[in-house]
């Protein structure tokens, strides 16, 4: 079938299938961002109800070493404002490039219907949107 489609009409689609992908990939590091996330605000949330006298250890590559509570507290809450970060980063890119694609998806659905007024180079109906259509 895509050898059937015009070159601008395979152009379009295959910067959808790229844009597919993206989605894919900033959706994948979101899920990874977020399960990060929820793992250190349970573990600061469980430091809370430990007696800041008592023993700790961190898990520094295959080892454990000792640390006091306070660097402990302080290091997981700056995992978690880190994390916090970059989910709602993740969050933005993602609304992004759902933009994008859905707006892509029209040009191409409007290219397949027979164009709408687009130019030969399709600069006309750029970022239009629906219902902007060529006067």
């Amino acid at each position: 079938m895509q050898g059937n489609l015009p070159p601008e009409a395979q152009e379009k689609l295959e910067e959808l299938q790229d844009l597919q992908e993206t989605a894919q990939k900033v959706a994948q590091q979101k899920g990874q961002a977020e399960t990060a996330l929820n793992d250190a605000q349970t573990a600061l949330d469980a430091l809370e109800d430990v007696d800041e006298d008592a023993g700790m250890y961190r898990e520094v590559g295959e080892i454990l070493v000792e640390t006091d509570y306070e660097s402990a507290y302080d290091d997981l809450e700056e995992k978690v404002d880190s994390l916090e970060v970059r989910v709602e980063q993740l969050s933005k890119q993602e609304e992004r490039v759902q933009q994008q694609f859905e707006s892509l998806q029209e040009e191409l659905q409007q290219l397949l219907q027979g164009g709408a007024g687009g130019g030969p180079a399709g600069g006309m109906g750029g970022p239009g949107g629906p219902g902007a259509g060529g006067a």
